[in-house]
Parts: C-alpha cells; structure tokens; sequence
C-alpha cells in the first residue's frame, strides 16, 4: 500500500522560508514523477512543482519559479519542497502527490497523479 505523509506547514512571515517533506512508503517509485499542488481556500487545487525520475528534470509554476526548490532523496523515499522569499499569496494546503506511470514526462495535470497525501497547511502572515 502506497502511503504520502507530508511535514514541514507552518506559520511564517512574509519573506520568510520553509522546508516541506513527504515521505513515501510503499513499493519503490524511483522512476516516477512526484509533484507538490496546493489549495488555497476557495479556489482550485493548482500545480506547484514536479521532479523527475532523474535529477535534472524539474517543472515549476511560473508563480514560484525562483522561489522554489523541488528535489527528491530516493535512498530515503522521501521529496522536498524548499520555499523561500514565501507570499501571503504562498498561503495553501499543500500536497504531494505520486505519478505512477514510470518515466514519463513531467506534467502539471493533477490528474495522471494517482496517490496523495493528506495535506501540509502552510499559512504566510503580512
């Protein structure tokens, strides 16, 4: 069974950083896509940022582009979202989420991502 627990919400201030985590367990993903989305309340779960299933593939959305850093640890099952320079814009649940499909190209439909987890709050103060 396949489980996502992510780590690391919070509250900061404007300007400020987190490190997000989700660790995964469950039969080896090593060459599977992991993304991260959020949902601010009242409006739609959005793409955040994707990895590859190799280290130099990645995808942002253009909100967080420079902002954020997305990597992965395959030897601890375990993706990162580094967030700095954070927005109360920033303000969402956060989620990760895994693409079973292996070695596919990375995409930010939320769809083709079959596991989530339950979700990091991550709450940016002005």
């Amino acid at each position: 069974q396949v489980q996502l627990v992510e780590s690391g919400g919070g509250l900061v201030q404007t300007g400020g950083s987190l490190r997000l985590s989700c660790a995964f367990s469950g039969p080896t993903f090593r060459r599977n896509a992991m993304a991260w989305f959020r949902q601010a309340p009242g409006k739609e779960r959005e793409f955040t940022a994707a990895h590859g299933w190799t280290e130099d593939v990645t995808d942002y959305a253009d909100s967080v582009k420079g902002r954020f850093t997305i990597s992965r640890d395959n030897a601890k099952n375990t993706v990162y979202l580094q967030m700095n320079s954070l927005k109360p814009e920033d303000t969402a649940v956060y989620y990760c989420a895994l693409d079973i499909r292996p070695a596919r190209p990375l995409t930010s439909d939320p769809r083709y991502y079959t596991y989530w987890g339950q979700g990091t709050q991550v709450t940016v103060s002005s």
